[in-house]
């Protein structure tokens, strides 16, 4: 774990995502502007400045499982009285009820429809949750494209509509995720394992290696499979 923290503590963002896809997402529904905000599996905090930009007179609570981003999170938004990071597991958040949930990459863990029917006890009626999950944009996915998700049993976009559905809440907006998110997690990714390449161990060289193989893995197969971004909301 430690060669894989090596890798990933100096990256800007844990996941594919950014300011566009955010924007977009938020675009398609109606916040006050002292609404709050939690930003589930934050990482280390990439989004919650374009979170406190829909809400400039609300807050953004940050989860993270993971302590050391937890760390840089916290240290990024020290000074700032509209954000409180916490240590925790998203499968049971803090606080709330929240205006809306937040959450890049990261829904998949609980899965669509056990995940958001978890939540509804911590958003208000009407709320709204905004998601990413993994998709096969093909009915015949190539081997490539399969073992990208490491064993992941990623569905197409219905099984996610459906899940939705099952789940008790209310599709607003869906769209594939765009290449420009990707790109703002891997190009950093590359950078840092160019640079780190230098001084490698052989445990840090395979997590390189591992970071290499995804990289190279979504370029190859992103016409078969990538994201889904999702803006639903619960029962009123």
């Amino acid at each position: 774990m430690s060669a894989f923290f090596e890798l990933h503590k100096d990256l800007p963002r844990e996941g594919p995502g950014d300011l566009e896809s955010l924007n977009w997402a938020f675009s398609n529904i109606d916040l006050a502007q002292s609404a709050v905000i939690l930003d589930a599996a934050c990482g280390p905090g990439a989004d919650i400045e374009g979170l406190l930009g829909q809400v400039p007179l609300g807050r953004v609570v940050g989860l993270d499982k993971h302590q050391p981003f937890v760390d840089v999170a916290t240290s990024k938004f020290a000074n700032h009285d509209r954000v409180q990071i916490v240590q925790g597991d998203m499968a049971t958040p803090p606080g709330g009820p929240y205006d809306a949930i937040w959450c890049a990459g990261a829904l998949y863990f609980l899965g669509v429809e056990a995940g958001l029917k978890t939540w509804s006890a911590h958003i208000k009626p009407g709320g709204f949750v905004i998601f990413s999950e993994p998709l096969f944009f093909t009915d015949a996915p190539s081997q490539g494209a399969i073992s990208f998700w490491e064993g992941h049993k990623t569905g197409s976009q219905a099984d996610v509509l459906n899940a939705i559905e099952k789940a008790g809440y209310h599709l607003i907006a869906e769209r594939v995720l765009p290449d420009a998110a990707w790109e703002a997690y891997y190009a950093p990714m590359e950078k840092r394992i160019a640079q780190l390449r230098k001084l490698a161990d052989p445990s840090l060289e395979a997590v390189l290696d591992e970071g290499d193989a995804e990289i190279s893995g979504w370029r190859a197969h992103k016409s078969e499979t990538g994201y889904g971004q999702f803006v639903v909301q619960a029962k009123s």
